[in-house]
């Protein structure tokens, strides 16, 4: 079960698709944070949504706001997949330890191994204010993330 609205937004450090460092704490204070959680790159729906976050980015990347995207893929992976597909916005691997980060935004599948379709619009102060969780095949609605960052 995903954590509640409300909720302290549980903190977390991963290595994003440079190799480089990402902590949530970083921008406790700064930014307001766009956490997605995607099932796999290279997929026709996750790929389909990250593209549209791309396309949008200007909403979602600037000087209040921080999109972060989370999947169980490799760094490696990511990087490529980054690349291929224009995304300049960090991919964070929660690779290792295996999904640790979605399992404590209560979005891990355990029976297939990957995070499910979670998102968590936190607020400066680090508490979630808004979210949505869908199933693998079900894409999210862009315009309602837009929405909520609107009532911040």
């Amino acid at each position: 079960m995903a954590i509640e609205v409300g909720s302290e937004a549980p903190d977390f450090t991963l290595k994003d698709n440079h190799g480089r460092t990402v902590a949530l704490a970083r921008f406790r204070g700064e930014k307001n944070v766009v956490l997605v959680f995607y099932p796999f790159a290279f997929t026709g729906v996750c790929t389909g949504e990250l593209a549209a976050l791309r396309d949008r980015m200007p909403l979602f990347v600037n000087d209040d706001t921080q999109l972060l995207a989370a999947s169980t893929d490799s760094v490696h992976t990511l990087r490529v997949f980054a690349e291929q597909e224009g995304i300049e916005f960090p991919l964070l691997s929660d690779f290792w330890p295996h999904g640790e980060t979605a399992r404590a935004y209560g979005v891990f599948a355990e029976d297939k191994g990957c995070a499910v379709r979670g998102t968590f619009v936190i607020d400066k102060a680090g508490t979630v204010r808004w979210s949505v969780v869908n199933d693998l095949p079900d894409a999210r609605d862009l315009d309602d993330y837009v929405k909520a960052l609107d009532a911040l």
